[in-house]
C-alpha cells in the first residue's frame, strides 16, 4: 500500500509551483497587466452597485462579489476551461493559479483526468457556481490516481484556503477519487461539496483536511458523500490498499477544525476519522451511516461531537464491526447524539471510550440497538480516563450484551453515571446478560433507571459490580434476574428502589468474596441473598 504521508512533497505528482506571474500570463496568451486591469474594472462595477444599495451579485456577473476579497479573480471558462465536460481542465487551472487568487467556475461540467496542485500560498480559493466536477475513471486518470485538488501539504501548507460549491459526479463505474486534500495554517473553509456515486475505484476517499497551526481554525460544512465507498478488494485498485477509502480524514490537525452538517455513507475504513491530532475537532450535526469499523472516530484536545445522527442499518459481507462513535486520544465530549443500530455485528458498540482517551463526557444522548447478534451500548475501556455519562437513554434489544459496560481494570479513575436510563428486552447469549456491568473501582451511579426484563424469558440482571468502593445512590432497578449483584469490596447502596420481576428473587445477591457492602435506606423487594459475603452493614432498609 502506498502511504501518501511518507512521500516527499513532490514525489507523488512532480509539480512544484515555481512559475512566475508573467510566465503564467504568457502561457494563457495574455500579459500580467491584462488580468489586473480586468479585475480593477470589475471591482469598480461592484463598488458602483454598492453605492446604489444593491447586492454585488445582483448583476449578470456573479463572481463580482469576490473581488473585494481577492486581488485576482479568474473566470476559468474565460481563461479557456471547457465547461461541457469534454476537455480536461487541469492544464488551464495550472496556467492561471497564483497567490491571492480566486478561481471562479461558472455553471457547467468540468472534466478532470489529472491532479491540480498548489502549495505554500497565502490566500487561494476555488469556488463553483452550480458547477460539476467529472473525474475520469480509475483506468483513464493520468498520474497519481488519488486527488483532484491538492491544496497545501503537511510541509508546505497554505495560509488561507477556500473551496466550495461543487457537485462531484463519480457515478461512472470504477470512479472515485479524493476531491480535495487540504492543509492550512490560519483558515480553512470548505463548503457545499456533494459527491454523487459510490467511491468504487479503491483509492483515497473524498476528503482530507488539516489545520496544522495551533492557532488556526477551519470549517468543513455540508460536505456530503452519502453513497459511501467500496471495499478495495472489489475495485480495480485491489491489492494496493488496506480495506479501502476513508470518508473524511483529519488526523494531523493541531488547530480547531469543525465539521458541520456533513453526511457520509458506508466507507470501509472509517467514516469521519479525526482522532490522531492534538488539536480540537468539533462535529456539529450531520448524518453518518454504516461505516466499518467506526462512523465517527474523534480524538484531540477538548473535542466535541454535538448532535449528530449515526445510523447502522446495513452490513456488507466484508464489514467486521460498525461502531457508531469512538473517542480516542486526548479528551472529548459527546452531546445530543443519536446512535441507532439495527444491524449489529459483535464489537459494534454504539459509543466506545478507548484506552487512549484521557477524559470523556457523554450527555443527553440516545442509543437504540436491536437485532439478533450480541453487541454492547456504551463501553468504557480499561485504561480510559475519567468518564461521565449523564441524561442518556439506552434501549437495548439484542441477543445479548451490556447496554453499559465499564470494563475490568485496576484503574481508579472514576466513571460517573447520572440520570442514565436503560431499557429493552435482550437475551443472555455468551453470558452477556447485565444492564450495567461495572469492573472498575471508585465508580458512582446516581439516579439511574435500569429495566431488564429479558428476551423470551431469559434472566438478566440490572447492575453487576465487581469494582471496589463504588456508590449506587438513588434510582430504580428492575430485572428478571437480580436488580443488584455484588462481588466487590466496600460498595455503598443508598436510597435505591430494587425489585425483581421474578417472584421471590432477592433484590441484591451478595457473592462469596464480596466484602463490606453497605446498604442504607433502600427498598429491597424480597430482601437480600447472601452467599458468604463478609462485613455486610444494613441501615434502615425496607424489604
Amino acid at each position: 500500500m502506498v502511504n501518501h504521508d511518507e512521500l516527499p512533497c513532490d514525489a507523488t505528482d512532480g509539480h512544484r509551483d515555481t512559475t512566475t506571474d508573467s510566465a503564467r500570463a504568457d502561457r494563457s496568451g495574455g500579459d500580467a497587466t491584462t488580468v489586473s486591469r480586468r479585475t480593477a474594472l470589475k471591482t469598480a462595477a461592484a463598488t458602483g452597485l454598492s453605492a446604489l444599495g444593491l447586492s454585488a451579485t445582483a448583476g449578470a456577473d456573479p463572481e463580482v462579489a469576490y473581488y473585494d476579497e481577492y486581488r485576482t479573480v479568474v473566470n476559468v471558462v474565460e481563461a479557456g476551461a471547457d465547461n461541457t465536460g469534454t476537455e480536461p481542465i487541469t492544464p488551464v487551472l495550472e496556467s492561471v493559479r497564483s497567490d491571492n487568487t480566486l478561481l471562479y467556475f461558472p455553471p457547467g461540467e468540468y472534466a478532470m483526468d489529472s491532479q491540480f496542485r498548489f502549495t505554500n500560498f497565502e490566500k487561494f480559493a476555488v469556488v463553483g457556481d452550480d458547477a460539476t466536477l467529472v473525474p475520469a475513471n480509475y483506468h483513464d486518470f493520468d498520474g497519481p490516481q488519488y486527488r483532484l485538488f491538492r491544496l497545501g501539504t503537511h510541509t508546505s501548507p497554505g495560509s488561507h484556503l477556500r473551496f466550495e460549491g461543487f457537485t462531484v459526479d463519480q457515478t461512472t463505474p470504477d470512479t472515485g477519487i479524493r476531491t480535495i486534500e487540504a492543509y492550512a495554517t490560519d483558515r480553512l473553509e470548505v463548503r457545499k461539496i456533494h459527491v454523487r456515486g459510490e467511491h468504487d475505484s479503491g483509492t483515497w476517499g473524498p476528503g482530507l483536511f488539516n489545520v496544522v497551526d495551533p492557532d488556526g481554525t477551519g470549517i468543513v460544512e455540508n460536505f456530503w458523500a452519502p453513497d459511501g465507498g467500496a471495499w478495495v478488494d472489489e475495485t480495480p485498485h485491489a491489492g494496493n490498499a488496506w480495506r479501502g477509502p476513508i470518508g473524511i480524514e483529519a488526523n494531523e490537525t493541531r488547530g480547531t477544525l469543525q465539521f458541520k452538517r456533513c453526511r457520509l455513507g458506508a466507507f470501509p475504513s472509517n467514516g469521519l476519522y479525526a482522532s490522531n491530532g492534538d488539536g480540537q475537532i468539533i462535529v456539529n450535526g450531520g448524518h453518518f451511516e454504516n461505516s466499518n469499523p467506526v462512523s465517527i472516530r474523534v480524538g484531540g484536545t477538548n473535542s466535541r461531537v454535538l448532535w449528530p445522527t449515526v445510523e447502522i442499518d446495513r452490513t456488507r459481507s466484508l464489514d467486521e464491526s460498525q461502531r457508531g462513535i469512538q473517542l480516542e486520544h486526548g479528551t472529548a465530549r459527546v452531546e445530543g447524539a443519536v446512535v441507532r443500530n439495527t444491524s449489529p455485528l459483535p464489537n459494534s458498540h454504539a459509543i466506545a471510550v478507548m484506552n487512549t482517551n484521557t477524559g470523556a463526557r457523554i450527555d443527553d444522548t440516545t442509543v437504540e440497538i436491536g437485532g439478533d447478534r450480541v453487541t454492547h451500548g456504551l463501553v468504557v475501556s480499561p485504561d480510559a480516563g475519567e468518564t461521565t455519562i449523564t441524561e442518556t437513554d439506552v434501549t437495548h434489544e439484542t441477543a445479548g450484551g451490556y447496554p453499559l459496560w465499564i470494563r475490568d481494570t485496576d484503574s481508579r479513575e472514576r466513571v460517573t453515571c447520572r440520570d442514565v436510563t436503560i431499557s429493552g428486552e435482550s437475551g443472555d447469549t455468551a453470558g452477556f446478560r447485565d444492564g450495567i456491568r461495572c469492573g472498575r473501582s471508585n465508580c458512582r451511579f446516581e439516579s439511574c433507571d435500569v429495566e431488564q426484563r429479558g428476551r423470551d424469558g431469559t434472566r438478566r440482571n440490572a447492575l453487576v459490580n465487581t469494582g471496589d468502593e463504588c456508590t449506587v445512590y438513588g434510582g430504580t432497578y428492575r430485572a428478571t434476574g437480580h436488580p443488584f449483584v455484588e462481588l466487590g469490596d466496600g460498595t455503598l447502596y443508598a436510597q435505591t428502589d430494587a425489585e425483581s420481576y421474578t417472584t421471590d428473587r432477592a433484590a441484591i445477591h451478595l457473592y462469596a468474596g464480596s466484602r463490606n457492602t453497605i446498604l442504607v435506606r433502600n427498598r429491597l423487594a424480597n430482601g437480600i441473598r447472601n452467599d458468604g459475603a463478609e462485613g455486610l452493614v444494613t441501615v434502615a432498609n425496607t424489604y
